[in-house]
C-alpha cells in the first residue's frame, strides 16, 4: 500500500458515527465528482492527482485512502456514469411493453448518450492512451455492465412473448446497436461532426434502424384462411 494512504487523519478510524477509511460514499463521490471535471478539461494525460486534490477540495491523503492512481479514478469515473445510464435505459425498457416503442425509446437515449460531447471526449481521452495502457482501454469497454446485455434481457423478454423471433440474441442486440449508431458516433470522434445531431435526424436513423430489424426478426403474421 502506499504510504500515504496511512496519513489522512481524518478518516483512518471509525469511532461511531463515522465512516471506516475509504468508505463514506459522499466523500467518495466529491473525489469522483473532482476527477471527472478535471478528466474533461485536461485529458487523462494531462491531469495530475494534485490537480483532483484541488478540484475535489480534499486532502493529497485522503485521496488515496480511496483511490491508489488516476487510472483507478478513471475507471471509477466511467463505471459510474455507465450504470447511470444502464440504470435509465432499463427503465426505458421496462416502462415499455410494446417492442417497437421500447426499441424506439432505448434506440433515441442510446444514440443521444453516444454523441454527447463529454462521451466523445472520454472515448478520444481513452483511445489517446490505448498502446501505453492497454489495460485501461480494456476494461473501459468491457466493463462489469453491459449495454448488450439491458438489450439481450429486453430481446428475451419478447422472443419468449412471440412477437419476436431470434436464434441468436446476442447477434441480433449487436447488430441494433450497430444499426442505431448509424455513422454519428464515427464522424463525432473523428471531429467531422462538430455537435451531436439534432433530435430529427436521431429520430429518422432510429425510425430506420426498428424497420430493418423487424423486418429480420420480427415475428410474421399468419396469413388469413383462403375461402
Amino acid at each position: 500500500m502506499d504510504a500515504s494512504k496511512t496519513s489522512s487523519t481524518t478518516e483512518t478510524s471509525s469511532p461511531a458515527g463515522r465512516f471506516a477509511a475509504g468508505a463514506d460514499p459522499v466523500k467518495r463521490e466529491q473525489i469522483v465528482d473532482g476527477a471527472k471535471r478535471v478528466f474533461m478539461q485536461k485529458g487523462f494525460d494531462a491531469a495530475s492527482m494534485n490537480d483532483i486534490t484541488r478540484e475535489a477540495g480534499v486532502s493529497k491523503g485522503t485521496i488515496y485512502v480511496y483511490f491508489d492512481n488516476k487510472e483507478d479514478l478513471f475507471i471509477a469515473m466511467v463505471e459510474r456514469e455507465r450504470a447511470a445510464f444502464l440504470a435509465s435505459l432499463r427503465t426505458v425498457l421496462n416502462d415499455n411493453d410494446d417492442v417497437e416503442t421500447g426499441l424506439r425509446a432505448f434506440g433515441i437515449k442510446f444514440l443521444e448518450h453516444l454523441t454527447d460531447e463529454k462521451i466523445v471526449n472520454a472515448m478520444r481521452i481513452v483511445l489517446g492512451v490505448r498502446e501505453r495502457m492497454p489495460d485501461l482501454c480494456a476494461r473501459f469497454f468491457r466493463g462489469p455492465q453491459n449495454l448488450r446485455g439491458v438489450l439481450q434481457d429486453f430481446l428475451t423478454r419478447h422472443v419468449e412473448a412471440g412477437t419476436l423471433v431470434i436464434d441468436d440474441i446476442d447477434l441480433a442486440s449487436g447488430q441494433f446497436l450497430d444499426l442505431a449508431s448509424g455513422s454519428f458516433f464515427k464522424f463525432r470522434l473523428f471531429g467531422t461532426m462538430p455537435e451531436a445531431p439534432p433530435r430529427p435526424q436521431i429520430e429518422r436513423v432510429i425510425h430506420g434502424a426498428i424497420q430493418v430489424f423487424m423486418a429480420a426478426y420480427g415475428a410474421k403474421k399468419a396469413d388469413p384462411p383462403s375461402e
